[in-house]
């Protein structure tokens, strides 16, 4: 379902609703009124029947309120920041299964509702950023990635080690087998300057990406839960039309009991 589909349909159907009231609905009412009133056939009428004879219709009443709360939540999910659930472990360590994360819409551009289309230019993603983009195997769905390469940078991955332009992403261990991990390596890696979490699996060989080169207009995105992360070592580049926000903070961790808003972060 799309869910931004539906709130435009809605903000444009109670937008229609209230305007042909105003303009024309409302007015024909009141002049039916008073033509009532001049001809005689209202003479004596009392203030409760007059107010039920001026008394919006129930589909404009609720026009009327809905509108300007639903054109609010769509300015908002549309230009500032919208909320995202978390639904799969490829971004473990740095978010887990069940966090509610808050996405910036316009850290890379101002992009019309449904259709995507930037309008307004204001910045581009960045290597090492987490961002929010339209899978491009199926653009109703979203995924969420850490942005690896930018267009024109060369990407190799090769024995869990990260290549970048050539030069091999600086990692450190961090813990072998942590708490509910016992496979994994914990480890640190620097990508540009950003320092993030990432898991690997030394019993799983993974993916091998000999060196490719990141067309224009287009990114390479990894997961951060290296060997459980369907990405572009599998499908390939992040169109830039495809592009939502960039993720910037949980908010709220629900994983199915009680709503938990005991590990609000920032996202890194």
């Amino acid at each position: 379902m799309d869910f931004a589909l539906l709130l435009v349909v809605a903000v444009a159907i109670t937008g229609l609703i209230w305007l042909l009231d105003l303009i024309w609905w409302r007015p024909a009412r009141r002049a039916r009124l008073t033509a009532s009133t001049e001809a005689g056939t209202t003479e004596g009428i009392d203030p409760a029947a007059r107010e039920k004879a001026l008394k919006d219709p129930w589909p404009v009443d609720y026009a009327r309120s809905f509108f300007p709360v639903l054109l609010v939540v769509l300015l908002l999910r549309s230009f500032l920041v919208e909320p995202f659930q978390i639904p799969s472990g490829s971004m473990r360590p740095t978010l887990e299964v069940g966090d509610f994360i808050l996405v910036n819409k316009f850290a890379y551009g101002l992009r019309l509702p449904v259709t995507n289309t930037k309008v307004v230019e204001l910045g581009e993603p960045e290597r090492g950023d987490v961002m929010v983009f339209r899978f491009p195997e199926d653009p109703s769905v979203n995924f969420i990635k850490r942005v690896i390469g930018l267009p024109g940078d060369h990407i190799r991955y090769e024995d869990k080690q990260l290549y970048v332009n050539g030069e091999p992403v600086p990692k450190r261990l961090l813990e072998a087998g942590p708490p509910g991990e016992p496979d994994e390596l914990l480890l640190e890696e620097q990508l540009g300057e950003v320092a993030h979490d990432i898991y690997n699996n030394p019993r799983d060989p993974g993916p091998q990406v000999r060196e490719l080169v990141v067309p224009e207009g287009h990114y390479f995105a990894m997961g951060d839960n290296r060997d459980h992360s369907n990405d572009s070592r599998y499908w390939g580049f992040v169109p830039e039309e495809n592009v939502v926000g960039k993720a910037f903070a949980v908010w709220m961790h629900w994983d199915g009991g009680l709503p938990s808003f005991t590990d609000v972060r920032g996202i890194h």
